[in-house]
Formats: structure tokens, C-alpha cells, sequence
């Protein structure tokens, strides 16, 4: 079943996202070169003590048969996708670094994502970055009242074929609110003009995720959560939460 929040909900999440956007904002200015992601970890819950916040990812179990998630937010780098788990590594010039957070104040939800550069990257990573940034933007302005939740998985899924990027279709956005995951599933490949319409109230977390490579991935079997891209491309991973207004998308995960 599909949430439709009130306006005092948006106003709540809202809130929740401006924490979100500023632990992103902390973490992207701290990366460089010999970081640990473990330190990246730290700052991160840091921050959201100080804006009387908590992480909704630390302890988060949605399968018994994989151990709690063990941090505050996911440090993904190079060919790790996404659900990267920091630790004792070190970045260096040249990586690209995935960060996602989802936070919990209030009772509410702030899910963002983005994907940083360590120093200089090679022309090829840049440019990925970029591409899939802008997928976001494309998606993100598919979210008006009326329209199909697919034209929002189409016009992601057009990005990256004119670029010849991997789609990744194992992960996706999602519905987001109370929880973390809620209804519906939001694809970033797929026919438009088909699925739910998009209705005043809606809130869904919009992240396309592409590969250099192929769409193909992988869980690391040692911690559980980190996943990987089979062929060991690149990847990046970008992502707002956007409520459907009258008037359009509006972003709920700005600083």
C-alpha cells in the first residue's frame, strides 16, 4: 500500500532530509586522500547527534540470516555499489566514493545519497558521476501529480543508455516515510506510462545506480552487505528524497 503523507508529514521529513543533506555535506567536505572510511563513519554520527537525529541504518537487520548493518551510513568505494561498510580502509587519490544516509528524527525518515571524488579522477569516473547525477535530476523532474511512476524509471533508464552505462536492477529507489522502505518500488529502467500514478502526498527516494560495466552484482559473503559489481567496474550511486506536490517534485533532502 502506497503512503500518502499530509502536509505536517512532508514538514516532519523535510526536517529529517536537512539533517540527512547535512551529514552529506560534512562527510563529501572530510574526504580525501588517506581517510578511513571508519572516520568518515564517526563524523557522520557525529553529526547527527548534534540535530538530535540517529541513524536508521546502524542495526538495521531486514534478514535474519545477515548480521545487523554494524554502522551509521554506507561508505561505498570504487566497484561497491552501495551497503559498503566502513572500516579500517584507506581512500586514495583517484577513488570515487559512494556515501548513503538515512536518518531518523522525529519519527520520520531522510534518505540521500552521492557519490564523491577523491582528488583527481580519470576522465572516464568523472564522467560517470556526472551522468548519473544528472539521472537523478531526469528523474526527479518526472514526479508530478498524474503522472506514472514508470516515466520516472524511463527517463533514469534513457540516461544511461545514451551513455552506455549498466543499470543496476537487483537494488532501486523506494517509497519512504515512517520507514525506511515502504511501497512502491521505483526502478531506475522500465516502459513508461505504466504503474501507479503519482499523487500529491507521495514520497519515494529516486537513486539511480550505474555501472561503467555491466548491470551484474554481487553481496560480499564476508560482512553480508557490501555490494559489488561482478565485473569490478565502477560504480555510483546519486539519490534524493522528493515528495509529489501540487506544483511538482519537491526535494526533502536539502541542507
Amino acid at each position: 500500500m502506497i503512503i500518502i503523507k499530509s502536509r505536517r508529514e512532508i514538514e516532519a521529513m523535510r526536517e529529517a532530509g536537512r539533517v540527512a543533506a547535512r551529514v552529506l555535506q560534512a562527510v563529501g567536505q572530510a574526504i580525501a586522500p588517506g581517510v578511513r572510511t571508519r572516520e568518515l563513519d564517526a563524523l557522520a554520527a557525529a553529526v547527527m547527534a548534534e540535530h538530535a537525529a540517529a541513524s536508521a541504518d546502524f542495526g538495521y537487520q531486514p534478514d535474519p540470516r545477515v548480521p545487523p548493518y554494524p554502522a551509521s551510513i554506507c561508505v561505498s568505494v570504487n566497484e561497491e555499489v552501495i551497503h559498503g561498510v566502513p572500516g579500517a580502509r584507506r581512500l586514495a587519490e583517484g577513488d570515487v566514493v559512494g556515501v548513503d544516509v538515512t536518518v531518523k528524527r522525529q519519527g520520520f525518515i531522510g534518505d540521500a545519497a552521492r557519490t564523491f571524488p577523491v582528488g583527481t579522477l580519470r576522465p572516464e569516473a568523472a564522467k560517470l558521476l556526472e551522468v548519473t547525477e544528472q539521472a537523478l535530476a531526469v528523474g526527479i523532474a518526472e514526479c508530478w501529480p498524474g503522472r506514472h511512476l514508470s516515466d520516472v524509471s524511463h527517463a533514469i533508464e534513457m540516461v544511461a543508455r545514451r551513455n552506455g552505462y549498466g543499470i543496476v536492477r537487483m537494488y532501486c529507489g523506494h517509497g519512504v516515510g515512517r520507514s525506511m522502505h515502504e511501497e512502491p518500488e521505483v526502478p531506475n529502467y522500465g516502459a513508461a506510462g505504466r504503474g501507479p500514478l503519482l499523487q500529491v502526498g507521495m514520497t519515494i527516494a529516486v537513486e539511480p545506480m550505474f555501472n561503467i560495466g555491466g548491470s551484474d552484482v554481487v553481496v560480499d559473503r564476508r560482512d553480508g552487505w557490501t555490494v559489488r559489481t561482478r565485473d569490478g567496474s565502477l560504480s555510483a550511486h546519486f539519490e534524493h528524497t522528493v515528495s509529489v506536490g501540487a506544483d511538482g517534485p519537491e526535494l526533502l533532502t536539502l541542507p
